[in-house]
C-alpha cells in the first residue's frame, strides 16, 4: 500500500511539472495582452492594476499550479476506487483507527484529502457514526492536499535534494508525519470532546475488477477536478484584490503587508520563521497554492505575485533573505500542519452543521503546527549551543 502511494505521488510530481510550466507560460503571456487591452480601452490604472496584477495573476498561479496535479492524481485515485482497491486500504488501516477509537473508513477520507481536503471532508459521509464522522472531519487537514505539495516539493528540491526519487521519499516521510498526527489527534479527540467506543462495521471486500477507463476519466474530471478548481477560483479572486491592496497601499512609504509582517515577526521567530512567511500563510487562507508566491513577493518588494521560472532562482532569493535548512524544515512542517483553506473550512461548517466544529478544525492543526515548529527550533538552537 505504501509503495503504491509512493509511486502515485512520484507520478503526480513528475507528470505535473511539464503541463504546469506550459500552462503557466500561456497564462502569464496572456496577462500582458489583457493589460494592453485594458490600456487601449482607457481603463484607469487604479482599476487596471488590481484586476490584472491582483485578480488575474492570483488566478493564473492557482490554475497553473493546481490543475495539472489534480488532473493526474484524481484519475489515478478514481482508478483505485473503481478497481476495488480502496476497501482493502480501509481493511489494512481499520486496526490502527480502532486503537484510536475511530473507524477504518476514515483512511478513505484521508486518501481523498490528498487530492483536496474539502473532498475528504465531504467524503466523511461514508462513516455512519456521527462521532467518528466528526473525528474524520476535524483531522482531515493533517494530510496535505495537492495545493500544499508544490511548496513542499520546491523546498525539498532547494534545500535537501534534486533527485526526484529521493524527493518522493522525503515527501512520503512528511506525509507519514501527517498520518501519525492524524492518528494521535484522533486518539486525543476520542478521549476528550468526542468520547466513545469505536463502532463495528462489516466491510465487504469486492473482487478486483477492470476499471471503466472512460467513466473514470469523466467522473474524476467533472466531479472532482473541475469542481474543486471552481471552488478554489471563487475564493482566490477576491484574495488577489486583498493581497494587491496590502502590498501596494503604503503608509509613510511602508506597505500594509510590511506592517503586518513586522507585527508578527517576534512570534514567527519563536517558530523558526519570519514575519513575511507567517503573513503569507495567513493571506494564503483562500488557496494554499499562493503561499510561496506571496513570500517571494514580500522579499522582492514587487507589489505583485512573482512568477519564478526555476527552483534555483527561488532558492537564491530565499537564501539571500536569511533562509537556512531550519527555516525550510519549519516552513514545511507548518505547510503540512496549519489551518485548512477557506474552501475546506466552509465544507467543514456545512458537513458538521456548526461553526464551532469549523473553529475547532481550524485551531487543531494550527496549534499542532506551531507546537512542532517551536520544538524543532528549540532543539536545533540547543544542539547548536552545545556543539
Amino acid at each position: 500500500m505504501l509503495l503504491l502511494f509512493g509511486f502515485i505521488f512520484w507520478l503526480t510530481i513528475v507528470g505535473a511539472n511539464y503541463p504546469s510550466e506550459l500552462l503557466s507560460n500561456v497564462l502569464f503571456k496572456f496577462e500582458s495582452i489583457l493589460y494592453n487591452v485594458l490600456s487601449y480601452l482607457n481603463i484607469p490604472i487604479w482599476i487596471k492594476d488590481p484586476v490584472v496584477y491582483g485578480i488575474y495573476r492570483t488566478l493564473a498561479w492557482v490554475i497553473s499550479v493546481m490543475l495539472p496535479p489534480m488532473a493526474i492524481f484524481f484519475p489515478l485515485f478514481t482508478l483505485l476506487e473503481d478497481s476495488g482497491y480502496l476497501p482493502r486500504i480501509a481493511f489494512n488501516m481499520d486496526n490502527l483507527f480502532n486503537k484510536c477509537s475511530s473507524n477504518g473508513k476514515q483512511s478513505l477520507t484521508m486518501c481523498m484529502g490528498f487530492g483536496c481536503n474539502a473532498c475528504g471532508v465531504v467524503g466523511s459521509r461514508i462513516i455512519d457514526s456521527k462521532r467518528e464522522r466528526l473525528i474524520a472531519i476535524l483531522t482531515n487537514n493533517f494530510v496535505p492536499c495537492n495545493g500544499r505539495f508544490p511548496t513542499l516539493i520546491t523546498l525539498i528540491a532547494i534545500f535537501f535534494t534534486t533527485s526526484t526519487i529521493t524527493s518522493s521519499l522525503l515527501l512520503v516521510l512528511l506525509i507519514m508525519l501527517g498520518i501519525i498526527a492524524t492518528l494521535l489527534v484522533s486518539k486525543l479527540l476520542s478521549k476528550t470532546i468526542l468520547k466513545g467506543m469505536p463502532s463495528s462495521f462489516i466491510l465487504e471486500l469486492p473482487p478486483y475488477r477492470k476499471p471503466q477507463i472512460g467513466k473514470v476519466i469523466v467522473r474524476s474530471i467533472f466531479d472532482r477536478t473541475l469542481f474543486v478548481l471552481a471552488r478554489a477560483i471563487s475564493v482566490a479572486a477576491p484574495a488577489g484584490i486583498v493581497i494587491w491592496i496590502m502590498a501596494n497601499l503604503q503608509i509613510s512609504d511602508i506597505s500594509l503587508l510590511t506592517y503586518v509582517a513586522n507585527f508578527l515577526d517576534p512570534f514567527a521567530k519563536l517558530m523558526g520563521l519570519d514575519g513575511y512567511i507567517l503573513t503569507a500563510f495567513i493571506l494564503g487562507f483562500p488557496a494554499n497554492e499562493i503561499v510561496l508566491p506571496i513570500i517571494l513577493m514580500c522579499y522582492m518588494q514587487t507589489g505583485v505575485l512573482v512568477d519564478m521560472e526555476n527552483t534555483q532562482s527561488i532558492g537564491k532569493i530565499l537564501i539571500e533573505n536569511g533562509w537556512t535548512w531550519l527555516t525550510a524544515i519549519n516552513t514545511m512542517i507548518f505547510t503540512l500542519l496549519h489551518f485548512p483553506c477557506s474552501t475546506t473550512t466552509l465544507s467543514i461548517k456545512k458537513e458538521s452543521g456548526s461553526w464551532k466544529w469549523a473553529g475547532i478544525a481550524f485551531a487543531l492543526p494550527t496549534v499542532t503546527g506551531i507546537t512542532f515548529c517551536m520544538i524543532t527550533t528549540f532543539v536545533a538552537h540547543m544542539f547548536a549551543y552545545i556543539t
